[in-house]
């Protein structure tokens, strides 16, 4: 299974964000979290997304194509320390901005390090994108990533997997070193644009329908 991904355009403001049809799938996670990686991973590209030794350089929102009726959005990392105020104020914006105006927003992916776990702002993003459905009736949905699963031990993992339980989702376990995982996430994102998708879990973490910095 491919996910053919193009890199489009950056967007400093929301008015600058492609005016299209497509579903767009956001993904969101911590500045060290491995979001290039990742993105990196699912479309079997090693340069697709830029990968920085530094965390916090992803400060806009990045679209990339994936066929002609889908989107990945590439949202800015968040929780680096070391970023001025004023500057963490503004991306803390953007992204809220786009997650309550984004009219194609289909998913969200949260991207979280398996051995950290969800902490406030992950909680906070799902409460997020909980509300909109409520408020708006959108059919977006929450796809949760365990991350750097690699780092991890079999007998870690039990505990790890465990911290994600309050999130209402079940993760899935990825790794962008070793593969693990990606398979997996490629098809939840691939099924949602797709007219028989499969279990793509919503905000709650329940199944719509029941079948068979890096930055």
């Amino acid at each position: 299974m491919r996910l053919e991904a193009e890199f489009l355009c950056s967007a400093l403001t929301i008015a600058e964000c492609p005016r299209w049809k497509r579903a767009e799938i956001a993904l969101a996670g911590r500045s060290n979290v491995g979001k290039s990686s990742l993105l990196n991973a699912l479309a079997r590209r090693k340069n697709l997304a830029r990968i920085s030794k530094t965390p916090g350089r992803t400060r806009c929102l990045n679209f990339f194509t994936v066929g002609d009726r889908l989107a990945l959005v590439d949202l800015p990392g968040y929780g680096y320390a070391k970023m001025a105020r004023a500057e963490a104020e503004k991306i803390g914006r953007l992204m809220e901005q786009y997650l309550r105006q984004g009219h194609n927003l289909k998913a969200l992916v949260l991207i979280v390090d398996a051995r950290r776990g969800p902490q406030q702002e992950e909680f906070t993003l799902a409460r997020f994108l909980q509300n909109r459905l409520s408020r708006v009736g959108n059919d977006a949905h929450l796809i949760v990533v365990a991350t750097k699963c690699d780092k991890l031990n079999r007998a870690e993992r039990g505990p790890a997997l465990r911290r994600f339980e309050k999130i209402g989702a079940a993760p899935i376990i990825c790794s962008a070193t070793t593969g693990e995982g990606i398979d997996q996430l490629r098809r939840q994102i691939l099924d949602v644009v797709s007219p028989h998708r499969t279990d793509v879990p919503s905000v709650t973490g329940q199944a719509t329908t029941q079948a068979s910095d890096d930055s």
